[in-house]
């Protein structure tokens, strides 16, 4: 079980694929940990490296408390440090986006490209988060279940999916006060600016019925950044990785053959 320790908290990840081939490290959403990658995994070719991890308060990492986003932009750059990478391919979900934009910021030479998965440069407001938070810490990861479901994944999937259930454990059995922080640090942050400045190739992928991220936004985040591709997938909600890993690969495929990184 890999882990590193970065000022003096464990950070649990997973390093696959060819050691020596493209690095991919995955920055995942709120509410999920990197498992949340795995039926994406099986869809794309041999002979890359994918690195995975869990963000502070999520799955085996440590909680850190109260933390903003740049912070957990940190923890990703000592990730690849404690690999010995020096370039990679950033994918970031939902918060992961923001964490792969806020990394791209701080680090344009370690970026070889982006994917923005359902993310923006800012999510949310206080309206919406305040209220979240405060059901969370009144009742419990179960009081946002079913809110959250709805905004991850379509009707279909919900009814017929027999994977639905991991994905409702996965958010329920998270760490409330992991979830909060992060919460608070996703309302807090604004990377309109700093995400106009980034010039690496980058795609940003929505799916078409995504309740938290919804595709306008996602549009909106494409413009900020030059050349940026923008793609929409259908019968998809808020985790393409999960329900659309096929379309998403091919995405990702895409952008690295484009750009000549495989």
């Amino acid at each position: 079980m890999p882990t590193m320790q970065h000022n003096g908290r464990a950070i649990h990840y997973a390093d696959q694929g060819a050691q020596g081939g493209l690095p991919i490290v995955f920055s995942n959403s709120l509410g999920t940990d990197f498992r949340a990658w795995d039926p994406l995994l099986h869809h794309l070719p041999e002979g890359l490296r994918f690195i995975r991890y869990d963000k502070a308060g999520h799955g085996l990492s440590d909680f850190a408390g109260e933390r903003p986003i740049e912070a957990h932009a940190e923890d990703l750059a000592a990730l690849l440090d404690h690999l010995g990478i020096e370039k990679a391919v950033v994918v970031g979900l939902s918060v992961g986006g923001l964490i792969a934009q806020a990394f791209a910021s701080a680090n344009p030479d370690r970026t070889l490209a982006l994917v923005l998965c359902d993310t923006g440069h800012k999510i949310g407001t206080p309206e919406i988060w305040n209220p979240r938070i405060e059901a969370i810490n009144a009742g419990g990861m179960v009081a946002v279940l079913e809110p959250t479901m709805e905004r991850w994944f379509t009707p279909r999937y919900r009814a017929e999916s027999p994977d639905f259930a991991i994905w409702c454990n996965m958010l329920t059995r998270t760490l409330a006060a992991g979830y909060c922080s992060v919460g608070r640090a996703i309302r807090d942050a604004d990377f309109t600016e700093r995400t106009r400045m980034i010039q690496v190739p980058t795609l940003c992928f929505v799916g078409a019925q995504d309740g938290a991220t919804p595709p306008a936004l996602v549009r909106e985040l494409a413009s900020l950044i030059e050349g940026a591709i923008f793609e929409e997938v259908e019968e998809c909600g808020h985790l393409p990785c999960i329900e659309q890993p096929a379309a998403l690969a091919a995405a990702i495929i895409g952008l690295l053959t484009d750009n000549n990184l495989v």
